[in-house]
This record gives structure tokens, C-alpha cells and sequence, in this order.
């Protein structure tokens, strides 16, 4: 039920947020594929030895992540848990508390588990892509994104050190994480819609065949 509450949140604060945003920026296409799960583990792995320096993802189980994304139970004990998890049924957490957060950035780092819902993959991998060095901001770098982020880069030895396409193959794994991270079960649901959809089309002929009967009778008492 909190969960529901928070998404419900979620979804109202993105309606004034998209309002207010410059509508006037470009967004790239993430082109990701939530179905290709090599591309997955990557961003898990970029997620957590990344991204949870700062960020928490609260909602998302190391045991689902690893079965979803078929990585071995012994591979994520060993390698993935961070930061108190103990156990692979803890939930991904973050080195960093809210407090702690908002005294060093003044603002706390959001939990990641449901952004790329909240703003949309494309302005996820545009975000990713968008950091530049500045001088003037707080932390040396600022965004094309998000103006002024309160965000210190932590990927800039990735960005400076890789060519553009490795970079950019990188937060597109990152990016498609997140998508998956904010909705477990959609590749589910899209490969199962499809068998559905064949049900539907399959029913379609006899619930015709049955309709014309029945009409047939109809018109002939007429």
C-alpha cells in the first residue's frame, strides 16, 4: 500500500515537474531493451558499485535481481551486496543517509527505484549524458539536463577516460537498469501480453461464428 501511495506521488509531482521544465531541451533516445539481460547485468553491476555511493533503491531486492536477471545467488553474496545487506533478500541500499546527504549537497539524495518511471528513460540517458565540466558550479561539473544539479559526477573518470560510444553503451546499460529496476515485472508482462493478444485473435473466430448463429435465429423468427 505505501508503495501505491508513493507511485500516485510520484506521478503528481512529475505533472507540475514536466511543467516547469525547459521544454525547449532536446532529449536523446535511450534505445534500450529491457528483454536483453546482458545488457542488464552491466547496469546492475554499474548501479551498485556506482550509483549507491549516493543513491538507495529501496524497493528492488537483491534476490529478485538476481532471478530476473539470472545472475547466481552466490555471484551477488559475493560481489553485489553493499552497505549493511546481509542477506539476498535485503533490499539495495545506499552508503549514505538522507541526513548526511542533505548537509553535504543541501538536498538528499532520492531513491533511484522508481526515477526512471517518474522522468522517463529518455531523460534518464539524456541526464546521464548531459554532464559537462563547469567551473562555476559547485562541484566542477553541471548538467544540460538539469541546471545547477546538486550533484557531484562521479562517472567523470568513466566519461573522460572511455570513447564516446563505450560511454555512451554504458549509460545505456545504466539507464535500461533503471527501467527495469522501476517495474520488475514488465518484461513479463510484455512477453505474456503477446500470448494474449494470440488468445484474443484466436477466440475472435468462434465468438463470431457463435454471434452469427444466434443473429441468424433472430432474423428468422422475424
Amino acid at each position: 500500500m505505501k508503495l501505491l501511495y508513493l507511485m500516485i506521488a510520484l506521478m503528481l509531482n512529475s505533472m507540475v515537474l514536466h511543467a516547469a521544465e525547459d521544454s525547449t531541451i532536446e532529449l536523446n533516445s535511450a534505445d534500450t531493451d529491457i528483454h536483453d539481460k546482458e545488457s542488464l547485468r552491466r547496469g546492475a553491476y554499474l548501479f551498485i558499485n556506482q550509483c549507491t555511493s549516493c543513491h538507495s533503491a529501496k524497493y528492488m531486492r537483491y534476490s529478485r535481481l538476481a532471478k530476473d536477471l539470472e545472475i547466481s545467488e552466490e555471484d551477488v553474496m559475493s560481489n553485489m551486496l553493499r552497505f549493511g545487506a546481509t542477506k539476498i533478500s535485503d533490499t539495495i541500499s545506499s552508503a549514505m543517509t538522507p541526513d548526511a546527504g542533505k548537509n553535504v549537497y543541501g538536498v538528499a539524495p532520492p531513491d533511484l527505484t522508481l526515477e526512471a518511471k517518474y522522468r522517463g528513460v529518455d531523460w534518464v540517458y539524456s541526464y546521464l549524458m548531459g554532464f559537462y565540466r563547469d567551473e562555476n558550479s559547485t562541484f566542477g561539473y553541471n548538467n544540460r539536463v538539469l541546471n545547477n544539479v546538486a550533484m557531484p559526477w562521479i562517472l567523470a573518470g568513466n566519461q573522460e577516460t572511455m570513447s564516446k560510444e563505450e560511454f555512451s553503451r554504458d549509460m545505456r546499460d545504466l539507464t535500461n537498469f533503471m527501467d527495469y529496476m522501476a517495474e520488475p515485472i514488465k518484461p513479463w508482462r510484455q512477453n505474456f501480453g503477446k500470448y494474449v493478444i494470440i488468445f484474443l485473435l484466436v477466440l475472435l473466430l468462434p465468438v463470431w461464428l457463435l454471434k452469427r448463429e444466434y443473429w441468424r435465429e433472430i432474423h428468422g423468427l422475424r
